[in-house]
């Protein structure tokens, strides 16, 4: 006897799979026996028992009225002589059951049948073929939709002119076929409605459940309910008390996948406790495990369905006593995220002499957790709109800069410092708006709105020196010139450096004067003192190396160059270039290597180097598609592509 188990969660598509199975089988003949079909609505409040089912199997096998046998234990003899006696093979299907109690005793006396059980459990006890279901990928699910309102009227227009729209929809669906089933009878229903209407309701409404149960007709073809919330009521009231704490606990996390770690904090055990009850909640299809990229079987990461987590948040929403132990959870796991990312931004910033960090023993390991968990620290931070965690966000925020800007993800410092200056005001006491208007002003700067910048800037400064802190003023200073050579403000921006360094002088912080020195070279030459920008980045240069500041002395290297290459200086800009890639290569700091490698390229171009020149912009390409630059990637192989022509 083969057994095979359709397990995935409530919607995914259990039945329709099996039922569909089923018919093709029975139209190649696999089964001439027939098809014995029972669904034991095993998350209904009355279940159907196994003692039940056998009577109904019964019936169908035509035993029935005085035939059958007046005790359970005789009818399920019955049952399975009937099935031992077919020589004709028989497919049984197990529809909908939640305990192993209802379908064990069902389970055939002989090898030569076929079953088939579908449920939102694992059945781990018995030696079963799993058949785990998934939800449906982003094309399928535009497919699925498509192919439904097609099949009702071929000349529906709308997926056709509607695209976006329809991915739009799948995406609010969250892929999962049930979802997608009530949403196509909405649409049918709604014919002379463009798709753009149902997906504003729902966005409207911030829960694609209420739009959706509240358009369904109830059932379907078999008579199956087409409703949403039911479906992940059910599964959730059938938990024991730990696992569904758990479960609306980690429907309150920050993004849909998170890890075991931030898991443990989220709820306050150990980790070895959180992982076994992870684990009761994923053979229950209610929560997805991610494996680690190393291969290990332990998984690394945990994710929730957008549907079922809409559903914990509004269970916890519901009651009192549960948002008071929700609240107390976002701040256990944002206190856990502010710990490591600080200990994370400090490896990013550490120089020789620093204390070393916790943790992170280089900047890999450090960039590698900041890379894993960005999405959730992101969304950490959005938290601070609310009072009582706008200090933890605020400080969470600051520590992120320095990795966002290192990765080149500006829509995403943009959205933290823009969360983090809400947070600020909120905030009673810890990180205040200067420190974080001015990452918002770098972020700014980073994506060309200069003028925004700059505003940010001078109120950091001004905010800065209202507060006597000298060095936070100096910072500002620096960044404001930043900003003003962007907007191609360049005697202010000279004025600003040099505030900024003497300002640095004051407070004896060398590393921060070797930048405004940097920074005052490039506008320098901008300005058409190419003499004064070289000492300015040779003092730089030789700053950045008493402090031990690496990454620092890269770029003076860089600018440095380019500074030599304008007083036609070829040789020492190409040495000075080379020590540039040498250190970006080392911090694997693809952006700069990139800027390096161009500038190398217009040195070897105007040197009518065309071979040299090629392979720079080339080379330059690569560095900036590691960098997550496209732009600057299309730009140096069009360059490249330039020298050809």
């Amino acid at each position: 006897m083969l057994i095979f188990a359709v397990t995935g969660m409530g919607g995914v598509g259990k039945t329709a799979l099996a039922l569909e199975a089923a018919h093709r089988a029975r139209a190649q003949d696999w089964f001439p026996g027939g098809t014995l079909f029972v669904d034991l609505r095993g998350y209904d409040d009355d279940p159907v028992t196994a003692d039940q089912a056998v009577v109904a199997l019964l019936d169908a096998l035509g035993v029935r009225d005085e035939e059958l046998p007046p005790t359970t234990d005789r009818q399920y003899d019955a049952y399975r002589a009937l099935l031992a006696e077919r020589r004709n093979r028989m497919l049984l299907l197990l529809d909908n059951a939640s305990d192993p109690a209802q379908y064990v005793p069902l389970l055939p006396g002989t090898d030569h049948h076929r079953v088939i059980i579908t449920s939102r459990d694992r059945p781990d006890a018995l030696p079963v073929r799993l058949i785990d279901l998934e939800t449906l990928t982003p094309d399928e699910s535009v497919a699925l939709l498509t192919r439904a309102l097609h099949d009702t009227d071929e000349r529906d227009s709308r997926p056709g002119r509607e695209p976006g729209a329809l991915r739009e929809l799948t995406c609010l669906c969250s892929n999962l076929p049930l979802a997608l089933q009530i949403a196509a009878g909405m649409l049918r229903r709604r014919r002379h409605r463009d798709i753009a209407s149902l997906v504003t309701a729902i966005r409207d409404a911030g829960d694609a459940t209420t739009v959706l149960d509240g358009g369904s007709t109830g059932t379907d073809l078999y008579g199956r309910s087409l409703v949403l919330r039911p479906v992940l009521e059910t599964s959730y009231r059938r938990l024991p008390p730990d696992e569904a704490r758990l479960l609306r606990l980690l429907c309150l996390a920050p993004s849909a996948e998170t890890g075991t770690e931030a898991i443990s904090a989220l709820v306050g055990l150990d980790t070895e406790c959180v992982v076994s009850l992870l684990e009761d909640l994923a053979a229950r299809h209610l929560v997805t495990p991610v494996r680690a990229d190393n291969g290990t079987a332990t998984a690394a990461r945990w994710r929730v369905h957008d549907l079922v987590r809409m559903f914990g948040a509004g269970e916890v929403a519901g009651a009192a006593e549960l948002r008071e132990e929700g609240e107390a959870a976002r701040e256990r796991v944002l206190n856990f995220y502010v710990r490591w990312a600080d200990a994370a931004d400090d490896r990013l910033r550490w120089l020789p002499g620093m204390k070393e960090p916790e943790r992170f023993g280089d900047r890999g390991q450090a960039l590698a957790w900041l890379d894993l968990e960005r999405t959730s620290l992101v969304g950490a931070v959005g938290w601070g709109r609310e009072p009582r965690f706008a200090d933890t966000a605020a400080q969470l925020a600051v520590c992120l800069g320095e990795y966002l800007e290192w990765r080149r993800y500006f829509a995403d410092w943009i959205a933290v410092t823009e969360a983090a200056r809400e947070a600020a005001r909120l905030a009673e006491h810890g990180v205040n708006e200067a420190d974080v208007l001015s990452h918002l002003g770098n972020a700014l700067w980073a994506v060309g709105r200069a003028v925004e910048a700059i505003d940010a800037h001078s109120r950091a400064r001004d905010l800065y020196q209202a507060t006597g802190n000298r060095h936070g003023e100096a910072m500002a200073w620096n960044n404001l010139g930043i900003a003003l050579q962007e907007a191609n403000r360049m005697e202010e921006a000279i004025d600003a450096h040099s505030q900024a360094i003497d300002l640095y002088q004051e407070t004896k912080k060398r590393q921060g004067e070797a930048g405004a020195l940097n920074n005052l070279g490039i506008a320098l030459r901008a300005a058409g003192r190419t003499v004064e920008a070289i000492d300015a980045h040779s003092r730089a240069r030789d700053l950045y190396q008493a402090t031990g500041d690496r990454h620092g002395e890269a770029t003076a290297w860089n600018n440095l160059g380019v500074a030599l290459r304008g007083e036609a200086q070829v040789q020492m800009a190409i040495e000075a270039y080379g020590k540039s890639l040498a250190i970006y290569r080392e911090f694997e700091s693809w952006y700069g290597e990139g800027q390096t490698l161009t500038n190398l390229a217009l040195l070897h171009k105007a040197a009518h180097h065309t071979a040299k020149a090629h392979a720079a912009w080339l080379q330059a390409a690569d560095a900036y598609n590691r960098a997550n630059a496209p732009a600057e990637a299309a730009q140096a192989r069009s360059s490249a592509a330039d020298l050809d022509a």
